[in-house]
């Protein structure tokens, strides 16, 4: 019976080991919050939710250490998570993964597995920001050039055009041409080593064919581009 009783009585949390804890979390909500901002591809609300991710990191990990020791206060956590309602949808499986991992961080803390989080948590974002950091290194160049040409611009032909394009990029690859009576529009994905060289190119171009309309759009922090 006794057995029994003990479970749904709380055990006196420690209080030092909580704010120590909970140091801990904001530390690492910081830094959490920090990663978010720098290396997500999401468009909307992006400061928005980076504010939020260290508070869910703390709110988490004083949930876990006040209810770890008592059956009574996990059960009524339960119940009282049963009726929480999310308004806001996720617009990002980016953003689910961020909120996932302030989740786990504040759950770590909050059993006291505070080694095991901190060394688990920065590894993790060690390895995001390298993953992150390479695909953008690989796509950071990537431009899509638009060129358009109507039909009284007699010396813009695609060969041309081409031409002027290739001698001022690294790599000019042709990815869509539309062609009308009253002229064409070509798409290209260029590859340019800084950004002048990239506005260099839409000044000779338009410069030596008189009346293009030129379109430069970097499309590479694009999610699903």
């Amino acid at each position: 019976m006794e057995d029994i009783q003990s479970l749904f009585l709380a055990d006196e949390v420690s209080t030092i080991a909580t704010m120590i804890n909970l140091l801990i979390g904001l530390v690492l909500g910081v830094i959490l919050k920090t990663h978010f901002e720098k290396f997500s591809s999401t468009l909307s609300g992006k400061r928005e939710l980076a504010r939020v991710l260290p508070f869910l990191v703390l709110i988490v990990c004083l949930i876990i250490s006040i209810v770890k020791s008592s059956l009574a206060l996990s059960l009524g956590l339960v119940g009282a998570l049963s009726i929480v309602r999310f308004r806001t949808p996720i617009k990002e499986p980016e953003e689910l993964v961020y909120l996932f991992m302030a989740i786990a961080i504040g759950l770590g803390l909050g059993a006291n597995q505070a080694k095991l989080t901190i060394m688990a948590s920065l590894s993790i974002l060690l390895a995001m920001s390298v993953l992150r950091w390479k695909f953008y290194a690989a796509s950071a160049k990537a431009l899509y050039l638009m060129v358009e040409s109507s039909e009284s611009n007699s010396d813009a032909t695609p060969d041309n055009i081409t031409q002027v394009i290739s001698e001022h990029v690294n790599k000019c690859d042709l990815k869509r041409m539309d062609s009308h009576d009253e002229g064409f529009q070509i798409t290209y994905m260029i590859d340019v080593s800084t950004s002048q060289d990239a506005f260099n190119l839409v000044e000779s171009v338009r410069g030596q064919f008189k009346g293009l309309n030129v379109t430069l759009i970097d499309q590479s922090r694009i999610p699903g581009v």
